[in-house]
């Protein structure tokens, strides 16, 4: 799902894979869930896929393009640079603690295709769809914490992950007010 985000043209398909692989999240959070506060993080991990979902949907209708936002790089090129880097990360970094090791590399995985789609998209809602990326990366880091990580803890990652969304959804909207377009190139034509 990550890998579709950043080869995607289209940014309603891009939210509704970012979605998902936030609702599989809450379904591995909810199958693992050991105790009622397990259960209430898993809750909050879904309300905050639903919210992110309504947000960033909201932004689509509300900032419609008038033509493509193209990116410089063809997908196949930012496929083949996602998943090198991807792969990459999980050559080069070292065991970060968490329940296995598979699990540290999807988590890295995640990491690098949120970056690669920062990076290499043009369009300001892509480079929103990254950072959910990487949230969704350190959500899965926090599932699979040896022991899991406290309820308060999930929480307050949850909630400041979610304003994190919210401000870059604002600065979003106010660049396509401003320019007509969320295309990050525009922003080149400012000076001092």
């Amino acid at each position: 799902l990550g890998v579709g985000v950043v080869v995607v043209r289209r940014r309603s398909v891009a939210v509704a894979l970012v979605t998902a692989q936030a609702l599989v999240l809450t379904g591995f959070a909810l199958v693992d869930a050991a105790d009622p506060d397990d259960l209430v993080a898993a809750a909050a991990l879904g309300l905050r896929a639903l919210l992110l979902a309504l947000l960033l949907l909201l932004l689509v209708a509300r900032t419609r393009e008038t033509r493509p936002v193209r990116a410089r790089i063809p997908p196949l090129a930012r496929a083949g640079a996602a998943i090198s880097f991807a792969l990459a990360l999980t050559w080069l970094v070292p065991e970060i603690g968490l329940a296995s090791r598979d699990a540290e590399r999807a988590v890295l995985a995640l990491v690098a295709f949120g970056v690669a789609t920062a990076a290499l998209r043009r369009a300001t809602l892509f480079q929103i769809l990254g950072i959910v990326l990487v949230e969704n990366a350190l959500a899965l880091s926090a599932l699979e914490l040896p022991g899991g990580a406290s309820l308060a803890i999930e929480l307050g990652v949850a909630l400041d992950l979610l304003l994190v969304a919210l401000v870059a959804a604002v600065f979003h909207e106010r660049i396509f007010v401003e320019f007509g377009a969320g295309d990050t190139a525009a922003l080149r034509t400012l000076r001092d």
